[in-house]
């Protein structure tokens, strides 16, 4: 009990393991509602142009296709041809609507 008898320092440890996980508690709270990827840009920079940017050439140019959420969902959801799928827990459906939307703002580019 002499560890109890020092007041500051068991007040201390009780804050530390009580604060603490509520803090954990609320940021995991607050990350569940936002998005995994910050923009439909950054998602696609930094995933879908390493192999669907016109420059790379290894996947289709998706820009200017008009394609729509549902197909894009699809096709990250189950994969196609050498596409590999990209799980929820990978990329979110938010995130999915988001790269979608900037998609139809790039260019149609001609592909051989």
């Amino acid at each position: 009990m002499k560890l109890l008898r020092g007041g500051a320092a068991a007040r201390g440890v009780l804050a530390a393991g009580v604060i603490l996980p509520l803090a954990l508690l609320c940021a995991t709270a607050q990350a569940a509602d936002e998005p995994q990827w910050r923009s439909g840009q950054y998602l696609y920079e930094n995933v879908c142009g390493h192999c669907h940017a016109p420059e790379v050439g290894v996947g289709p140019s998706l820009g200017g296709r008009g394609l729509p959420e549902s197909y894009v969902k699809a096709i990250v959801r189950n994969g196609f041809n050498a596409m590999p799928a990209f799980p929820a827990s990978y990329v979110d459906d938010e995130s999915i609507a988001k790269v979608t939307e900037y998609i139809g703002t790039l260019p149609l580019v001609e592909q051989p």
